[in-house]
């Protein structure tokens, strides 16, 4: 890659990366998966110290009880962080593997095989948890990595990273491909503005955080942006589905951690499911602490309290103890309202009707659908891919959770012998 500018202060930074990830991506599965094994055991050796980093930054935080949730790190959330990487060890390696191979008339043997994006930069906010997911993610399918947190998260994020390389320094990894995980040491709003910059450095740039984050990379980057909005998920009731599992999983989708983007915000009663649902289901809500805010059909259907809807409401990615609730007539129109109202990230159908579930999973257009099971399983580590980059809502080049998988792309290798184009 061509040098860029001095006058970018990631620079020199940018560069080292670059350098590092070439070197990654020559290592094999065991040399990588023998450095994440290090990283891991550092953050558990590190616990102290990344907790005492992530007092200061919550205790310095002015931001809502939902965004706090977001930056608090606990042991058990630094458990989980390492087992994450560890998740990450255990999933196939991606790089080099022959997806597809043919044999062309005039004898050429052709192939697709799977490598590296390149170098992923990653802007951030609240979640500390990121720095580690994002590093072991990129680092598995041999990309370099440049990381950006949020303010509200900087200590947190430099004793993370400073965990992490300790890790691998720990392991058999040659010492240039350190530099392929890269941290930005700044807090400023300087240092977004320079890593969008870094189109000779960075294949693609993946931001996580609000509407106004999003919105700014997406409008100012001159790198590619893969775009993890925002997460307005829904769940639409049947009249068939089973009382039980409709409580138990209304109620996991949105207070079993309402502060990310996978829970619940817009509950949809089909009209069937008006009588045998409705008010049972909103008063355990309600028991819950949730504030509801109920439409004209829904609140005629029921006593809890609640308050008038709109269509704010209905746009509104709450992360709280807050939910919208709409009575539509049928499946067609809880699709329309999707459509109206949906951000494309998660939506779930409770159904006993098979034709009414292959409806809904036909027809609504979000990253990740779901039969009668909880939107909380939106997540890479639920679905099997270990931790997440993120979850795309746009459809280049992935869309949904982003694993190790999504962080690859194929170039064509062609064997002949001999072979001219006439």
């Amino acid at each position: 890659m061509a040098s860029q500018s001095t006058e970018n202060p990631l620079t020199e930074l940018a560069d080292r990366v670059v350098a590092g990830a070439r070197v990654l991506a020559r290592q094999d599965t065991s040399v990588k998966n023998d450095a994440l094994q290090a990283m891991a055991d550092a953050l558990r050796a590190n616990t102290d110290a990344i907790l005492a980093a992530n007092a200061q930054d919550v205790a310095d935080s002015q931001r809502d009880d939902a965004f706090r949730d977001r930056l608090t790190l606990t042991p058990e959330r630094i458990e989980g962080m390492a087992s994450a990487i560890e998740e990450v060890i255990a999933l196939p390696d991606p790089v080099g593997r022959i997806d597809s191979q043919w044999l062309r008339p005039n004898g050429l043997k052709v192939g697709r095989q799977r490598i590296p994006l390149g170098v992923v930069g990653i802007i951030y906010e609240a979640r500390p948890n990121v720095t580690s997911d994002a590093a072991a993610l990129c680092f598995k399918s041999g990309n370099g990595v440049l990381l950006r947190g949020g303010s509200d998260a900087f200590r947190s994020n430099q004793a993370v990273h400073a965990a992490l390389i300790e890790g691998m320094k720990n392991s058999r990894l040659p010492a240039e491909a350190i530099d392929s995980v890269g941290f930005v040491n700044t807090a400023s709003r300087e240092g977004v503005n320079a890593m969008l910059e870094l189109e000779d450095h960075l294949d693609v740039i993946i931001p996580r955080g609000g509407k106004g984050l999003i919105r700014f990379v997406n409008e100012h980057s001159r790198v590619p942006v893969i775009k993890h909005d925002e997460g307005v998920c829904h769940i639409v009731v049947d009249g068939t589905a089973n009382p039980e599992m409709v409580d138990a999983i209304v109620l996991n989708a949105k207070i079993q951690r309402p502060t990310v983007c996978n829970s619940l915000e817009t509950l949809l009663f089909l009209e069937s499911a008006v009588e045998p649902h409705l008010d049972r289901t909103l008063q355990a809500l309600h028991n819950e602490g949730v504030e509801l805010f109920l439409d004209a059909r829904a609140a005629n259907a029921t006593e809890v309290p609640h308050q008038p809807a709109t269509d704010e409401h209905y746009h509104e990615e709450f992360l709280a103890l807050r939910l919208a609730v709409r009575v539509v007539d049928d499946l067609e129109s809880a699709i329309a309202h999707i459509n109206k109202f949906g951000s494309k990230h998660t939506e779930a159908i409770l159904t006993e009707q098979y034709s009414l579930a292959q409806r809904f999973v036909d027809a609504v257009d979000s990253s990740c659908v779901m039969v009668n099971a909880s939107t909380r399983f939106a997540d890479g580590n639920q679905l099997g891919l270990g931790a997440e980059i993120g979850i795309s809502t746009t459809r280049l080049h992935a869309y949904g959770p982003m694993g190790i998988e999504e962080l690859t792309t194929t170039k064509f290798v062609v064997f002949g012998s001999g072979q001219v184009r006439s």
